[in-house]
C-alpha cells in the first residue's frame, strides 16, 4: 500500500511538471519615499514570492537611470517562497522623481515593472510617506523587526531611521533587548526635528533552536520611560541550519523535501463544520534521510500531526492540518505553517493555509 501510494504521489508530480511554471508576485507595485534628502541615498525593497509550482529565477534586475542601483536574490526561489529585489537611488538631483526597476525572469512574462517615487528636498518637513509609523513624538520608518532567514554563525545587520518630533532631545532606545540583539544609535542624542539611524546585531550563535524565534522590544518615547503597548515592537528571526560547509558530494547525496501542497483552501468546508482537515504527502526523493526538526504554528486555530519526523530516501509520510473554527474569526493575521528541514536548498517551508 505505502509503494503504491508513494508511485501514485510521483506519477502525480511527473504530470504537474508538465504544466507546471514559475510565477511572480510582488508585495507592492509601487513604493513612495515621499520627501528624502538630499545627496542621502535610500533604498527600497521588494518582497517577491513565488505563486508558481515550478522555481523562480530571477536572472537580471536593471533600473531606469544610472541614479539607482539593484541587487536581488540570486538563487532560486522555490514554490511558495519569497526573495527580494532592491534598489538603492542616490538622491542627488533635487525635485520629483519617478523611476522604474525591471525584472527579468524565468516567469511569463519574463519581465515585469515596479516603480519607486518622491521628492529630493534641501531639508525634510514632511514624514508622513518615510517615517509613518508614530510612537509618542518619535516617528519611524518601520513597525516591526524582521530576520527571516538566518543561518547559524551569522551576525546579519538591520537598520531603522528614526526622527524626533518633540519639542527636547531624544536619546534612542530599545528597551528589553534579548541576548542576541545588540543596538546602536547614530547619533546618540537627536536635536528637535532631526533624524538618525538605529542598527540592530543579531548573533545567531545565541539563537537557542531553529525555527522562529519571536519577542518584543519597547522604544523610549522620553528619558525615564516604561514599557507598554504603546512602544511596543515585535522582533522576528527564523534561523536556519547552516550548510556552507557542505562539498559536492555532500550535496549529491543530499535529502530532498517535496511537499504535494504548500497552499491548502479550507474555507469552504469551515462554513459547513466546526473544523475541517487536510492531508499533506511529504517525501523525499533525495538519497539520505530527511530530517524534520522543527514544526511550528503560530495561531491557536491551527493543529498539526506528523507521523514521521525522519524520512528516508524514496519514502514518504503524512502531514495532517485541521483548522478549527471557534479561533478562526479572532485572529486576523495570516495561518501558516513553518517547517524546517535538511535539505540544504530547501530549509524553510512554508505552507499557508486559507479559511
Amino acid at each position: 500500500m505505502k509503494r503504491s501510494l508513494l508511485s501514485i504521489f510521483f506519477l502525480l508530480t511527473l504530470t504537474l511538471a508538465v504544466v507546471a511554471q514559475p510565477r511572480i508576485s510582488s508585495n507592492k507595485e509601487t513604493h513612495n519615499f515621499g520627501q528624502i534628502e538630499w545627496k542621502q541615498p535610500v533604498t527600497v525593497e521588494y518582497t517577491i514570492t513565488n505563486t508558481g509550482n515550478k522555481p523562480l529565477v530571477l536572472t537580471n534586475v536593471t533600473t531606469s537611470c544610472a541614479c539607482a542601483v539593484a541587487d536581488w536574490t540570486k538563487n532560486a526561489i522555490a514554490p511558495g517562497e519569497k526573495g527580494m529585489v532592491k534598489a538603492v537611488f542616490d538622491a542627488k538631483a533635487l525635485g520629483r522623481f519617478e523611476k522604474s526597476v525591471g525584472i527579468y525572469s524565468n516567469a511569463t512574462p519574463s519581465l515585469v515593472y515596479l516603480k519607486f517615487t518622491g521628492e529630493v528636498v534641501q531639508e525634510v518637513k514632511d514624514y508622513t510617506q518615510t517615517h509613518p509609523h508614530m510612537i509618542g513624538d518619535i516617528n519611524i520608518d518601520c513597525e516591526e523587526f524582521a530576520f527571516p532567514d538566518v543561518y547559524q554563525g551569522q551576525k546579519p545587520e538591520l537598520t531603522f531611521s528614526i526622527v524626533n518630533l518633540s519639542d527636547r532631545p531624544y536619546e534612542p532606545v530599545l528597551m528589553h533587548l534579548p541576548p542576541y540583539l545588540k543596538m546602536e544609535a547614530e547619533p546618540n542624542v537627536l536635536l528637535k526635528g532631526k533624524k538618525g539611524t538605529v542598527k540592530l546585531t543579531l548573533d545567531a550563535n545565541l539563537l537557542k533552536d531553529y525555527g522562529l524565534t519571536q519577542t518584543s522590544v519597547y522604544l523610549s518615547r522620553f528619558s525615564g520611560d516604561k514599557v507598554s503597548e504603546d512602544n511596543e515592537m515585535p522582533v522576528s528571526v527564523v534561523l536556519l541550519p547552516d550548510f556552507s560547509q557542505m562539498t559536492a558530494q555532500d550535496s549529491l547525496n543530499a535529502p530532498v523535501v517535496r511537499l504535494s501542497e504548500t497552499n491548502i483552501d479550507l474555507s469552504g468546508p469551515l462554513q459547513k463544520k466546526s473544523k475541517a482537515s487536510y492531508d499533506i504527502l511529504i517525501a523525499n526523493p533525495g538519497k539520505s534521510p530527511l530530517v524534520i526538526s522543527k514544526l511550528q504554528v503560530f495561531n491557536s486555530s491551527v493543529g498539526v500531526s506528523l507521523k514521521k519526523t525522519v524520512i528516508q530516501p524514496d519514502a514518504m509520510t503524512k502531514l495532517k492540518v485541521t483548522i478549527y473554527k471557534r479561533d478562526t474569526g479572532k485572529k486576523k493575521h495570516r495561518l501558516r505553517i513553518l517547517m524546517i528541514t535538511n535539505d540544504p536548498l530547501r530549509p524553510k517551508v512554508e505552507i499557508n493555509i486559507k479559511r
